[in-house]
This record gives structure tokens, C-alpha cells and sequence, in this order.
């Protein structure tokens, strides 16, 4: 139906030279429009490998998950940035024990999915969130492999990170992941990924159109285009399916040819996963009362520069938002693809399909641009970024950070940090409480956790002070009049210069 054909016509002039006439005919692709979950899904069997897109609750496929779970098919492994929530997203499969082996960057707070993989009940694959991203943009282009500097120095490059524990409470690891090949190109230090290719896709749209066309909306967009381009065939569940021709072509993210079925529910229904608002504040009320974090995100601000292209770690990062001063012109990215963020949004103006990368719902400004994953990440690897702050559970001395997992206890993952402090030129700038609740320090001689990035900090902020990483170790450049040196001397597990030129830390920079 509606075959189209193509003819070229060939002069005589270029017959007599003995170049041949074509005739090419274009293949046909009949895309399925499907009217209920289980003919979407029909054809998917027990340890199919699944990608799924989505970040958070933002952009899932939630009547296509759901209807997996009614499908009872198990032994599941699903690659994802993360597992949804407890009773949200890819969560329900993992309440009903269906996914054998996730493929993800983060964990989260998704407790459930935390406490099958400490149980040795579930195999995780940990995967910087660049790195995921950059696998199924090869696995879809037909890339076996290639070289990124994320991970380098880490146990992503050595191997050794757990991907399973055994099953009898002993916290011992069963299987470990396996040692990264490492190369030098121009003097830096690369290790080599191999691509990502599922047996099925499924992915959520905005809008499709009869042909098999597909637009994403927003911070929806995320790894939903890279997913379905990696799979032997794709299953997009849209809000709205339009005639061919409808859709602007220069529009569309997710061309025809990756398509095979289009789903749309009858109700579609979104879920938010951090509803979060912005407030104005009383300034004097809210200097007056400050706590730690307070004082983080005020002096966090202060690194901010006229022009700047930032991206903020989730957590207390992200609040330094709140705190830019209208006249000073910079562009926040968020790494599941938004740059030009705002603050959140008043009350009533909240998007499901716009978040950052808290999953927190957030505005944009005049000039922002929306864009997938992989992209995202290509900006941040390549070196686009000028700052990045973030949080972290451990600096050392020389600059190293720890931020995503302590060995059987607590695994949050590795998100898109591990990408964010190996980019070339990004300054890369910590922000945390000085010690940890029970006062033991987190600013030490070595990290005695998982490194997240070797010699990749190059200034601290906390509550007391103000460090700068060098190649001697740390240097203190500004303390807190509420803290003597000699508090933060015994708060900080490592020593350190005093700078000469030391100065008192200004709180002053109040909301906007």
C-alpha cells in the first residue's frame, strides 16, 4: 500500500558511456498501530532484553510496563537509566520479580531495587549515565565499541564492581564486572565501551504519526530516542497519533524507519515523581535563619559567571538556582537533556514532561533547547561545560571523589557524574556538608570509597570553608566566621595550606 517508487531516467548520452539505467524501488515500512497493550507487547518472551526509555517517571512508558506485568513474562533483562520508583515505572516489574538483570546508571531512592541487588536477589549492571547513553547510540548505529575517558581510573576501568551478591547475606560479590581496555590517544587516558542492542524497545512519545514518525516532548525526550534506535524492533506508546503528512518533517526526532508499533492508551496519565516549587522569599527572614545547606548553595552561587554554560549535580547543587542573579547571563544543562533551565515553577505551572536531573520539575529560560541523552552527554564529554558542581560522600586531598555507593550498604550509583568530572576543560566544583552526620570526615588523606573520578575536583564548598585542589593538596581560601581554623582543622581529615590571602565566606547572595 502506497508504495513509493523512485526512477531515474538516464540520457542517452550516459547510456552510450555504458552506465547502466537504475530503478530503485523503495521498501515499504508498515508500521502497527496497536489497540491494546498486549497486541503492543505480543511476541516479547522470557529473557528477552529489553530497553526502555525514560528518566525517572519523566518520558516512561507506563500502559506498556504495566502491561508487562500483567503479561507475566520474567527473567527480564532491562536496560534503563534507572528503575522508576517503588510502585512506579520499571519498580512494578521489579515488585513482581520479573527483571532478572538491570542495566542502569542509577539507583536512586528506589529502595526496592536497592535492597534486591544488596540481597543478592537481582544483577546490576552500573554504567555512568554518559557511557549508557553513548552504548545504545552505537548499538543503533551499528558501532561495536568505542573509547571514552568516563570511567577511567575507577572500577568501571578495573573491574571489581559488583554486579551481583550472593544470596545468603554474607555481602560477599558472585559476579564482578570485568576489566575495561585502556588506551592513550593524544596523551589522555581512554577506556573502550562495547555497544548496546536489545531484542525490543519501548519507548514513550508525544506524538506519532500513521507512517511511524515520532516527536518527543521536553525533558520526555531523554533516552527514548537512543533506546529505540538500538532494538530489533521498537514499541512507542504516544498521546496522540496523527495522519502521515501531518508532522512538520524537519520536526521529527525519531524517523519512521526505527518504528514498528505505535500504542497510544486510551487516557494518557503522568506521573511526577519530585513535584517541586519555587517560592518567594521574605530576603531579610531568610538570611536571618540559615541552615548548612543554606550556606552551601549561597557561596555555591557565587561561582556562577557572566556567560557560563553549568551544569548542577542533583541535590543541594541544584538549589544554587534559586540564587543567580537576574542581570547575570548563564545557560544551565541538565544531563537528561535541557539547557537554559529555570527555577522551579509556581504553583500551577509544573510540566510533567520538564524536569532536571533530580527529577524535580523545573521551568526554562528564553533560548533553552531540548535535546536526547546522548547528545546531552556528547556536550558534556566533549567539553562544552564550563563548570559543574556537584555533591559527594568523600574528596581526598589531590582531588578525588567518591559519590555513589558504599560497598554493601548504600548504592545510589554513579548517574551522570562519573562523565561530568572526566570532561576535558569543566572546572569541577564540590559541594557538601563538612562532615558526615556523626561527625566522622569526609575531606580526607585517600577516598576509602569507590572513586567516582581520579584527581577531578578543583575547588570544595562546605558550611565552614572554602578549599582549592592543587597538585601539593589543599589549599584554604576562605572560612566561615561561625567556624575558627582550629574547628576546621580537627572537621577535616587530611591537612592543608592556609592561603595567604585567606577571607571570611560571604552568605550574602539572597533569591532572586
Amino acid at each position: 500500500e502506497n508504495m513509493l517508487l523512485a526512477s531515474r531516467l538516464v540520457n542517452s548520452s550516459t547510456r552510450a558511456s555504458g552506465i547502466r539505467a537504475l530503478s530503485v524501488t523503495a521498501r515499504t515500512h508498515r508500521v502497527q498501530i496497536c489497540s491494546t497493550p498486549e497486541e503492543a507487547l505480543e511476541g516479547i518472551e522470557d529473557g528477552n532484553k529489553l530497553l526502555l526509555g525514560g528518566f525517572g517517571l519523566c518520558g516512561i512508558p507506563t500502559q506498556l510496563i504495566n502491561g508487562l506485568k500483567e503479561k507475566g513474562t520474567k527473567d527480564l533483562i532491562c536496560v534503563s537509566n534507572n528503575a522508576g520508583v517503588e510502585n512506579g515505572g520499571l519498580g512494578v516489574l521489579l515488585q513482581t520479580r520479573q527483571v532478572k538483570r538491570m542495566i542502569a546508571s542509577y539507583v536512586g531512592e528506589n529502595k526496592e531495587f536497592e535492597r534486591q541487588y544488596l540481597g543478592g536477589e537481582l544483577e546490576v549492571e552500573l554504567t555512568p549515565q554518559g557511557t549508557l547513553a553513548e552504548r545504545l547510540r552505537a548499538g543503533g548505529a551499528g558501532v561495536p565499541a568505542f573509547f571514552t575517558p568516563t570511567g577511567y581510573g575507577t572500577l568501571i576501568h578495573y573491574g571489581g564492581l559488583p554486579i551481583k551478591f550472593k544470596n545468603d547475606g554474607s555481602g560477599e560479590v558472585e559476579i564482578a564486572s570485568e576489566p575495561r581496555e585502556h588506551r592513550a590517544f593524544n596523551g589522555l587516558d581512554y577506556i573502550m565501551e562495547e555497544a548496546i542492542t536489545g531484542d525490543v524497545a519501548l519507548i514513550k512519545a508525544y506524538k506519532a504519526d500513521t507512517v511511524g514518525n515520532v516527536i518527543f516532548s521536553k525533558s520526555a525526550r531523554n533516552f527514548n530516542g537512543p533506546m529505540g534506535r538500538a532494538a530489533k524492533l521498537t514499541i512507542v506508546e504516544v498521546d496522540e497519533i496523527v495522519p502521515a503528512g501531518d508532522l512538520d518533517p524537519n520536526a521529527i526526532h525519531l524517523p519512521a524507519a526505527f518504528v514498528d508499533r505505535i500504542y497510544k492508551p486510551p487516557v494518557v496519565e503522568k506521573a511526577i515523581e519530585r513535584l517541586t516549587h519555587h517560592y518567594k522569599k521574605d530576603p531579610i527572614s531568610h538570611k536571618l535563619i540559615m541552615t548548612k545547606k543554606d550556606k552551601i548553595v549561597r557561596r555555591a552561587a557565587q561561582e556562577f559567571q557572566d556567560g557560563m554554560f553549568v551544569n548542577l549535580g542533583i541535590g543541594i547543587p541544584m538549589h544554587a538556582i534559586e540564587f543567580i542573579p537576574e542581570d547575570l547571563d548563564i545557560m544551565l544543562e541538565s544531563e537528561n537533556g535541557v539547557l537554559g533551565m529555570g527555577p522551579f515553577p509556581i504553583p500551577g505551572e509544573e510540566d510533567a514532561d520538564l524536569v532536571n536531573a533530580g527529577k524535580e520539575t523545573i521551568t526554562t529560560v528564553k533560548g533553552a533547547s531540548f535535546f536526547a541523552s546522548d547528545e546531552s552527554f556528547a556536550m558534556i564529554r566533549g567539553g562544552h561545560i564550563d563548570l559543574t558542581i556537584l555533591g559527594a560522600m568523600q574528596v581526598s586531598k589531590f582531588g578525588d571523589l567518591a559519590n555513589f555507593m558504599i560497598p554493601g550498604k548504600m548504592v545510589k550509583g554513579m548517574g551522570g557524574a562519573m562523565d561530568l568530572v572526566s570532561a576535558p576543560g569543566s572546572r569541577v566544583v564540590i559541594t557538601m556538608e563538612h562532615t558526615t552526620k556523626n561527625g566522622g570526615h569526609k575531606i580526607l588523606e585517600e577516598c576509602s570509597l569507590p572513586l567516582t573520578g581520579p584527581r577531578c575536583v578543583d575547588r570544595i564548598i562546605t558550611e565552614m570553608a572554602v578549599f582549592d585542589v592543587t597538585p601539593e593538596g589543599l589549599v584554604l581560601m576562605e572560612i566561615s566566621p561561625e567556624h575558627p581554623l582550629e574547628e576546621v582543622k580537627a572537621a577535616t581529615g587530611c591537612d592543608f595550606k592556609v592561603s595567604d590571602d585567606l577571607k571570611e565566606i560571604s552568605f550574602d547572595r539572597l533569591p532572586f
